[in-house]
């Protein structure tokens, strides 16, 4: 392997919620461990690996030169992202006019939303949700209608097409957010699941918002499929949002970008976007984006996926082995586990707090799955070494799950 996914890194002190904030936010970030162990960080949805070199070298050769004013996007930013999208997604005949900046794709989102809806409309999502739409659609005083996902008899997580008609109808819906690949779930849609569900949106007069900041994060034996590609409706009914963040590691850096083929919806969203007048470029994150979408980067997130196949491997076979009551769908995307821990709580008498509680006291940093609309569940963040990885599910066997 020719990059580093085996070095621990020592995050503490180096701007890291992941760590630092353990135990200062109750009911968000998991508590302290108990003496004798150490911080396994399996929460927070970020990477504990150094990112792709050609991102640092990127950003090293531009702070050589020491002036940082005004400006504007490069030709070759936006080149790298036509590049990268027909490389990685099979996106073909997109031009720069489609493309615009974001400082993330939450407030990609939320452009969206206020530019086609006002404070008390619905909108509908998935359920198990991302907490990131749950408090960024609430705060700006749209009302979230789900509509739950459901596990086949494959224990493959499923949209229930009927439900999704029927709520649309119900509440009135015309702005949908769609999660592609689903996070908390991993679910990476096949494109039939897509143009169904793109066909009731359309039936129902619905824009959608698709985030699809994960498509970069794709296991073994599955590909992404983006919403615009599947008919030329899709196309023009959906506004797109992608970021390099998840994929190389590069949240505090801020910085996103939507795809929006149809005029009208991106001149409103723009538009929109432009009225707080701080949705603006960062230069260093310009050129990291440009270092992350490049051939190098392109190899680091092959081998990036071959290491988190392996960790999604692993741990969904050693729950299966020795977590009796604990259940996981495999995830086909992503680098998060949601565990469904209804069974082990019934049977020990246990809630899932206490649950909880007992993996942050020695040391797994796990994230409470209620926050994601999951009763007694639990989402694992599996982006760390292996080492980390097999040293928390031991702790997890000896100490919570089998402990005598």
């Amino acid at each position: 392997m020719k990059y580093d996914f085996t070095s621990i890194l020592d995050r503490k002190g180096k701007d890291a919620l992941a760590v630092d904030e353990l135990g200062k936010l109750p009911g968000f970030a998991p508590d302290l461990p108990k003496k004798g162990f150490d911080v396994i960080p399996m929460w927070v949805a970020d990477m504990n690996f150094p990112t792709a070199p050609s991102v640092t070298r990127a950003i090293s050769e531009r702070v050589q030169h020491p002036a940082f004013g005004y400006f504007t996007p490069s030709e070759d930013y936006f080149q790298s992202i036509i590049t990268w999208q027909q490389a990685r997604n099979g996106v073909a005949g997109l031009t720069r006019k489609a493309i615009g900046y974001e400082n993330g794709v939450l407030g990609g989102v939320i452009s969206a939303l206020c530019a086609f809806s006002a404070p008390g409309d619905a909108v509908l999502l998935h359920s198990p949700t991302y907490i990131g739409f749950t408090s960024s659609i609430e705060n700006n005083g749209r009302k979230i209608i789900l509509s739950p996902l459901k596990l086949d008899s494959q224990n493959v997580w499923r949209m229930d097409f009927a439900d999704m008609d029927a709520k649309l109808k119900k509440y009135k819906i015309h702005v949908a957010v769609f999660c592609n690949p689903h996070n908390p779930c991993g679910r990476v849609w096949e494109k039939s699941e897509i143009e169904q569900a793109m066909k009731i949106y359309k039936d129902n007069d619905c824009l959608v918002v698709s985030d699809e900041i994960w498509s970069d994060i794709i296991l073994h034996g599955y590909r992404h499929t983006p919403v615009q590609s599947v008919s030329d409706d899709a196309k023009n009914r959906t506004a797109a949002f992608y970021a390099p963040s998840k994929t190389f590691n590069l949240a505090g850096l801020v910085g996103s970008y939507h795809i929006i083929y149809n005029k009208y919806l991106n001149d409103r969203i723009c538009a929109q976007s432009s009225k707080s007048h701080y949705n603006d470029m960062n230069v260093l994150s310009m050129h990291a984006l440009i270092g992350a979408y490049s051939a190098e980067g392109a190899a680091w997130v092959d081998e990036l996926c071959d290491v988190l196949n392996g960790n999604v491997k692993y741990v969904c076979t050693y729950i299966a082995d020795n977590f009796q009551g604990v259940s996981a769908a495999k995830p086909q995307g992503t680098y998060m586990l949601f565990l469904d821990c209804s069974g082990w709580c019934s049977s020990h008498n246990k809630t899932i707090d206490e649950l909880e509680k007992s993996g942050w006291d020695v040391g797994v940093a796990w994230q409470d799955g209620r926050m994601f609309h999951g009763p007694a569940s639990i989402r694992m963040n599996l982006a760390l070494p292996f080492s980390r990885i097999q040293e928390a599910m031991e702790r997890l066997n000896h100490y919570v799950f089998n402990a005598s």
